[in-house]
């Protein structure tokens, strides 16, 4: 494939970043509050780090699947509105459609908040099984107590959010997180300390603050929506009025993406129980290079999204080469700031690490020396990361959610956990041989997603030039 030239690759990076730029800006400020949880939880020693770290890494595990169980609204939505204006504008025909699927994500994800709470707190109950240490398992028991009634509203939260930005009015969501992020330290600060009267929880305090900043965050989203004059028409969230087929049809597209996102996510949980079996101190430095990993996936996330919004615009509108320029867009942007963040790991590890480990501690020393030589992994694990995210989001534009699943299966966990338990254990390399599998795993996955992306674009627009074939034969027009 030719590259673009510069000028239509600034001209469709503009046209990316209108939707790009505030989901990345949102998605930064909504790490923001894992990452106040992770700092606050350093302060308290570096075991509630490890137990606090753990906990958090099983709920984004929860998480992440429900989220994918209603990640394919936005690209439904953004099909239908599409549909709605190439067809003279029937509105009221496409407010019902779209009404149609706003209920049928909220039926979905009160069904996936209940069963991942259920599932969290039976984890917490295993982990001593699966190889942590007592204390840290039982510190980690009590998070996710606190953790677990918080899934109900997050997943409502991505359900409503998912079709604001699929009618690409997604402006509220930035405004509403930030004030998410100091909602959260407030609380956490009050919960852990037990000030102005209330309890002193210590590291289930930052679990319970966190469960009520996604309900208030969840409810402010909705008074946002109900303002707006465009959303508030077409914002329902009867669950129990949810038609059938609809919710059958988000299960069928959004459990690939759930399995999908649930398999990177169990990547990671995996690794970091295998780091957690090398002890506290590296569990400590796993969890705070994660974390950074964590923030700088974001910005993957925030252009994954976009680029599948666009991509299912631009072929419900009929428009495939604008759909194969949105991929090279976005891995250009994702490039760029992939290689101003790993200039920043090398240079100043130091600096990035300290919100999260104290040097100067007698455990920490050591834990901020191995996360230390894990950032030099990182620098280059973090430009497969950002890839891999937008080629599932490429495919899901392409309505094509199962290929994602099956790459995913083949990357992570026939070549990146192999690799990853070769390399920690019988190499030696402990946490190190750790990232330097997810590394391949990485790499591994964003090399076959996007590879799939570009036969699936052209059997598509294959598909869809003979369709338009069939049509003017049967007009009676000229086949050419």
């Amino acid at each position: 494939m030719p590259l673009m030239q510069p000028t239509v690759l600034l001209r469709d990076g503009r046209a990316l970043a209108v939707l790009a730029v505030p989901l990345v800006l949102t998605q930064l400020a909504q790490v923001a509050l894992t990452t106040t949880d992770t700092v606050m939880m350093g302060l308290l020693s570096t075991r509630d780090l490890a137990a606090g770290g753990l906990a958090l890494v099983i709920f984004n595990q929860l998480r992440t699947m429900g989220v994918g169980l209603v990640t394919s609204v936005g690209n439904r939505i953004a099909a239908a509105a599409a549909r709605a204006e190439t067809a003279g504008g029937d509105t009221a025909r496409g407010g019902e459609e779209i009404r149609g699927i706003v209920r049928a994500s909220v039926a979905v994800a009160t069904l996936a908040g209940l069963a991942g709470a259920a599932v969290m707190l039976l984890v917490g109950h295993a982990l001593t099984g699966l190889g942590q240490e007592a204390a840290v398992a039982a510190r980690a028991r009590t998070m996710l107590l606190a953790l677990a009634p918080g899934l109900l509203p997050c997943l409502w939260f991505q359900a409503v959010r998912q079709f604001t930005v699929g009618m690409r009015r997604p402006q509220a969501l930035l405004r509403i997180t930030l004030a998410s992020v100091a909602v959260n330290a407030g609380l956490n600060w009050l919960l852990i300390h037990g000030t102005w009267g209330l309890p002193e929880l210590g590291l289930p305090g930052i679990g319970v603050a966190t469960s009520v900043v996604h309900l208030l965050s969840f409810l402010a989203l909705y008074a946002s929506a109900r303002r707006d004059t465009v959303l508030a028409p077409l914002l329902s969230l009867n669950a129990l009025g949810a038609d059938r087929a609809g919710v059958r049809e988000l299960v069928r597209l959004g459990v690939p993406i759930a399995a999908t996102y649930g398999s990177e996510a169990g990547f990671f949980s995996v690794t970091a129980l295998m780091a957690g079996s090398f002890g506290s101190t590296a569990l400590a430095a796993h969890t705070a290079v994660n974390q950074l990993v964590y923030i700088v996936f974001q910005v993957a996330v925030g252009l994954s999204h976009a680029a599948s919004i666009n991509v299912s615009r631009e072929l419900a509108l009929g428009r495939p080469d604008a759909a194969r320029r949105i991929k090279n867009t976005a891995l250009a942007c994702g490039a760029a700031v992939m290689t101003v963040v790993a200039l920043v790991y090398v240079a100043f590890p130091r600096l990035v690490l300290r919100p999260f480990l104290d040097a100067g501690g007698a455990d920490g020393g050591e834990a901020a020396a191995i996360a230390t030589r894990l950032l030099l992994v990182v620098a280059v694990l973090q430009f497969f990361d950002c890839a891999q995210n937008i080629g599932v989001g490429l495919l899901r534009g392409l309505d094509d959610t199962r290929s994602g699943f099956r790459i995913t299966l083949v990357g992570y966990w026939a070549v990146g956990l192999p690799a990853a338990w070769l390399l920690a254990y019988a190499a030696d390399l402990a946490t190190l041989g750790v990232w330097l599998g997810l590394l391949a795993g990485l790499a591994t996955t964003a090399v076959l997603l996007l590879r799939r992306y570009g036969s699936g674009l052209r059997a598509h627009a294959g598909a869809t030039g003979r369709e338009a074939v069939a049509v003017t034969q049967r007009a009676g027009g000229p086949a050419e």
